[in-house]
């Protein structure tokens, strides 16, 4: 059973409140019940999630954690009151008003990341590199490569695929992705398509062990996913990458967004917002 109901209340998306508010339960060793209440954009609305988080708190004989993030006074009132009765973080309150404060200016009160998506650049940014990290896929084609960002190498399912997709959602990044295979290895030599951009790869390995289990859920009992083979694809790419000078990390034990972060790090794109 979870340990408490946790609401998020946004009058947009709520992916800032839920990344923000999943951060700080994270340290704490409690499971909780996440209750996702977006697009609360009316007072209307959100007396309908105040009586809803009154109604869990009575069911379950504890206060919901609420991490909001509200706009607009009237409607963030209602949920911000004594009546409510969740313990109420919010975010806008915490960080925005101190900031005008201290800025001598009043926020724009825009609700959401992206208040008109198409006049926004950051948005055509992000649409653009999601584009062209399934155009880039795995290979799937050599073009264009000079416009990447990053091309991310590594043997399959090392991790290139979902790195690059969340290198391009979350922050506007094109990134290709390019599989090391037996054959490259038998050349010796990084594939002819990658050695004029050899200066915007990055690598991924991954302990053998574990590549073997993920490939066998794959293609249970072939080749491709014997142990003596993943043994002998990572020791290969991994001489192959120390060869050629291409930085590199292994995802065995670490998050998409661990890797992300290490790889913005080091090809620190001018352009970049988080």
């Amino acid at each position: 059973m979870p340990d408490r109901s946790v609401f998020f209340v946004s009058d947009g998306t709520g992916i800032t409140a839920e990344t923000f508010g999943n951060s700080i339960l994270a340290q704490f060793p409690i499971k909780p019940r996440h209750v996702r209440r977006p697009f609360v954009d009316t007072v209307d609305k959100a007396w309908q999630v105040r009586r809803e988080i009154n109604e869990t708190a009575e069911r379950e004989g504890k206060a919901p954690i609420v991490f909001v993030t509200l706009v607009d006074p009237a409607t963030r009132d209602v949920i911000d009151d004594p009546a409510c009765r969740g313990v109420v973080m919010d975010m806008f309150r915490t960080f925005v008003e101190p900031l005008e404060h201290e800025l001598g200016v009043k926020s724009n009160h825009r609700i959401g990341r992206f208040s008109d998506a198409a006049h926004s650049e950051e948005y055509h940014h992000r649409i653009e590199a999601i584009n062209f990290a399934l155009q880039h896929d795995d290979g799937q084609s050599a073009r264009n490569l000079e416009a990447a960002d990053v091309i991310l190498v590594g043997v399959s399912r090392s991790g290139k695929t979902p790195t690059s997709l969340y290198l391009a959602m979350q922050h506007g990044i094109k990134a290709a992705n390019y599989p090391l295979i037996p054959e490259d290895f038998e050349r010796a030599r990084l594939p002819s398509a990658l050695a004029p951009f050899k200066g915007k790869c990055f690598g991924l390995t991954i302990d053998p062990e574990r590549l073997s289990q993920i490939r066998h859920e794959r293609r249970p009992g072939s080749r491709y996913a014997a142990i003596d083979n993943c043994r002998y694809e990572v020791r290969e790419a991994e001489s192959m990458m120390r060869r050629e000078g291409i930085a590199w990390l292994s995802s065995t034990h670490k998050s998409i967004e661990e890797i992300a972060t290490t790889i913005l790090r080091d090809i620190r794109p001018d352009r970049l917002v988080y």
